[in-house]
């Protein structure tokens, strides 16, 4: 009896511990592939290919550009963009640093980065979802990376600006 317990004991152990390297591995290759295509959708904006930097765009994507007043449905965004690729120009964004979150269920990832952009260093941050065995970005925020140093002095430039844009409120 004990030897068939400890078996039974052995076997469940094994099996937690190849259940967790396998979750391990599938996590490690979803980072993977959602690099994998953040980087291509940076490349796209970069090749002004509007067809595919579009195409990873959830029809319900909201991105947030770094005027305040740049909150954007996805078909917003590609009408407002699609003079910049048309003219065989967009942006280019380069990842500097990139860090990759889940979800438990591992559907849901969140991301934020470190890019360099024609604006300086900024920082993106968004949320893919996994639909259909598909990964469609849900939302992203590009925020312009100001040094503390140099706050004060981004403010004083913004002040007439927001308080044309703060009365809307």
């Amino acid at each position: 009896m004990k030897k068939a317990i400890t078996l039974g004991v052995s076997i469940f152990l094994f099996c937690a511990c190849v259940t967790s390297n396998a979750v391990k591995t599938d996590k490690s290759a979803i980072k993977k592939e959602v690099n994998t295509l953040l980087v291509n959708w940076h490349k796209a904006a970069s090749d002004a290919n509007f067809k595919e930097y579009f195409r990873v765009l959830d029809s319900t994507t909201v991105y947030i550009g770094t005027a305040a007043e740049e909150i954007w449905t996805k078909e917003q965004f590609a009408n407002f963009s699609k003079p910049y690729f048309d003219k065989g120009k967009a942006w280019s964004f380069t990842t500097l640093e990139r860090n990759i979150y889940m979800s438990e269920s591992a559907n849901i990832v969140w991301f934020d980065e470190l890019i360099d952009t024609w604006m300086g260093t900024c920082r993106g941050s968004g949320v893919l979802e996994k639909k259909e065995d598909s990964w469609k970005i849900k939302q992203y925020v590009l925020s312009v990376a100001i040094p503390n140093d140099d706050i004060q002095a981004v403010i004083d430039i913004k002040k007439k600006n927001d308080a044309i844009f703060l009365k809307r409120y």
